[in-house]
């Protein structure tokens, strides 16, 4: 009976998901019509003759690739926080608690300031990203362990370093680099395009499935180590693979659409109030529920007002207050633990 149930909500969210991205085809400074919509999509599928020019350029070339690539960036950032969380037994921890976001906001950075250098901000913010990871790994080793609140803190330590460095390439930036800078760490999808889209979801998908596919693991390993151990797991090297795949999948993203915060918050306790604490069905539930979320907000940002909002501040408007309300109300309860 509860399988059942948390399968009819598990197809109700597709259906939210996939309602969500037709309407927002739609939506934006400017409208067009469903069947408009409906005249662009079935011409690209075979199934109907050339639809109206303009509307094929601003359905297909414009607002396809970014809605695609803002449900792909939800499903890695959700999913991802359910993992660290999962791994860490800690309900407040997200993607960027081992400083993945400081890590690409200086890649980033770099491709403004030194461009010869680092030509592809994506490439440099995605590498750079990585390497906070596998230093906030290095620094928390010790006698061949990696103490979970170790591993936390080292990540701290190392995105404090990287927000620095930050600092420091907006301090010797002209004007215009340092908008530049500014801008990317907001956040949005405004150059999105179908090469990003095909990136994000070759590396993305891949990492969801074996996450999905090792979820049980999870299972066993939130509850402790010395559990995990007497079941015959390997915590340190569940852990770091956990962490690894979950990481590569929202440094991607990052290095794609910049600084998208709250996302990895929240949508693991949306999808725990929906579905328990199992993380068979928590991980794919909060990768469904993150692409809501973030096509949502995505729309909302470019139809607001007639000037863009960036995404991050949408995102962090809404999440502010959900972490207030989580500190409050829930605490640790609402993690199931």
């Amino acid at each position: 009976m509860l399988r059942k149930l948390r399968s009819c909500i598990a197809l109700l969210l597709c259906a939210a998901l996939l309602s969500g991205f037709v309407l927002s085809l739609g939506a934006g400074s400017y409208d067009i019509r469903f069947a408009d919509t409906a005249a662009v999509l079935l011409s690209k599928l075979g199934l109907a003759g050339p639809a109206d020019r303009m509307h094929e350029l601003i359905v297909w070339d414009i607002r396809m690739p970014r809605l695609l690539l803002a449900c792909v960036t939800g499903m890695a950032m959700a999913a991802s926080g359910a993992v660290y969380q999962g791994c860490f037994r800690n309900p407040l921890v997200e993607p960027y608690i081992l400083g993945v976001s400081a890590g690409a906001a200086w890649g980033a950075s770099l491709a403004v300031v030194f461009p010869l250098l680092f030509p592809n901000g994506q490439v440099s913010a995605f590498l750079f990203a990585l390497l906070a990871v596998l230093l906030s790994f290095f620094l928390a080793r010790t006698s061949g362990e990696t103490p979970p609140v170790t591993l936390v803190l080292s990540g701290i330590i190392v995105g404090s370093l990287f927000s620095a460095f930050v600092g420091i390439m907006k301090y010797v930036s002209s004007d215009t680099e340092l908008r530049e800078i500014t801008f990317w760490m907001m956040g949005g999808f405004y150059y999105a395009g179908w090469q990003d889209v095909f990136v994000t979801a070759c590396t993305v998908f891949p990492c969801l499935a074996l996450l999905t596919a090792l979820a049980w693991k999870l299972n066993i390993l939130s509850l402790g180590d010395e559990e995990a151990r007497s079941l015959g797991l390997q915590p340190d090297l569940c852990r770091a693979a956990f962490i690894v795949l979950a990481t590569l999948a929202a440094s991607v993203c990052v290095s794609a659409a910049g600084i998208i915060a709250w996302v990895g918050l929240m949508m693991p306790h949306a999808a725990r109030m929906l579905f328990g604490p199992d993380n068979r069905w928590v991980i794919p539930a909060s990768g469904i529920l993150g692409a809501l979320y973030l096509l949502l907000c995505d729309t909302l940002a470019r139809t607001l007002t007639g000037a863009e909002i960036p995404l991050g501040i949408v995102t962090s408007i809404v999440g502010a207050p959900y972490l207030l309300w989580l500190l409050r109300a829930k605490g640790r309860e609402s993690y199931g633990s």
